[in-house]
């Protein structure tokens, strides 16, 4: 009977995992940890802060999914490729679905409460702007461009928690992660560029195309690329840095290289695989670097 139990709940916790897409985190949680080495270099960082930077994190962004999936249930059920999503699929009710937000905003708030007041102010803004991102294709084509914009919240304020400063340069940061974000958003939605029209949804790709889409995704990735570069600059990075700058760039090329207009199946590949390898490894240039800067 234990054992039943054990497997109901692993079940579960994997079907919420699934709903809010847990495993997408990696795309953003490299660049808190960025963040986090940065500020390390210039202030004294505590490694509570740190534990604390990245439950806020990992909370708002459970929340921010969670909502989106109530608030996208109509189109999800209507849509092919999301119709087995969690709450569609009846799997999670939209009772149980509005306690988990509600769970994980509570969690973010008092994530922001142990950061200090700075935080905890803004805790309550960050999740209207989260949660509101769910609302955004509903209205303008710039849909992709305003998800970068939240996701691209992490860094600035994981440096504004480490540090209780703010810092332009670390802007350039979050300026790469929102473009990056973006571009790759772009790719993501051709997928669904028919429902999107049927549907009455705004994307880039229901706009323009997915031809001209995956060219804007280019150049958002191309902006994206220029922000890296500038960091190197802003925080005098050294060789391993550039290393990885190099590796980000072919790891760019070869998104764009194996989605094409003509042939969209290769897009989970470079969604997720790819994307994942260039948050890792901008993560890791700046960790090695900084440990070289340091220690050799």
């Amino acid at each position: 009977m234990k054992n039943n139990k054990k497997i109901s709940l692993a079940k579960n916790i994997f079907i919420y995992f699934r709903m809010i897409k847990f495993s997408h985190t990696i795309f953003a949680l490299p660049f808190a940890l960025a963040a986090a080495i940065l500020a390390w270099r210039q202030y004294t960082v505590d490694w509570t802060d740190i534990f604390w930077v990245l439950i806020a994190m990992t909370s708002a962004r459970s929340a921010a999914m969670g909502f989106n999936r109530i608030a996208d249930v109509g189109f999800d059920a209507k849509n092919i490729r999301t119709a087995m999503r969690a709450i569609p699929a009846k799997d999670i009710s939209l009772v149980s679905a509005g306690i988990f937000v509600l769970l994980f905003s509570i969690v973010f708030i008092f994530a922001s409460v142990m950061l200090g007041r700075i935080c905890f102010y803004f805790a309550f803004p960050v999740l209207i702007i989260l949660f509101s991102y769910s609302y955004a294709k509903r209205f303008t084509l710039l849909s992709h461009l305003y998800l970068g914009f939240v996701i691209s919240l992490v860094p600035v304020g994981a440096w504004i928690a480490l540090t209780n400063t703010f810092s332009f340069s670390i802007l350039l940061l979050s300026l790469a992660l929102m473009f990056y974000i973006a571009g790759f958003d772009i790719i993501y939605a051709c997928q669904d560029i028919d429902f999107d029209r049927k549907a009455g949804l705004y994307s880039i790709p229901a706009g323009f195309g997915i031809k001209k889409a995956l060219v804007i995704s280019k150049i958002m990735h191309f902006f994206s690329f220029f922000f890296f570069c500038l960091i190197y600059f802003a925080f005098d990075m050294h060789l391993i840095y550039l290393l990885a700058l190099f590796m980000i760039g072919i790891l760019l090329i070869i998104e764009h290289r194996i989605v094409r207009f003509d042939d969209l199946e290769k897009i989970r590949i470079a969604f997720f695989h790819v994307n994942s390898i260039i948050s890792v490894t901008l993560f890791m240039g700046i960790l090695f670097d900084e440990l070289t800067r340091r220690w050799i």
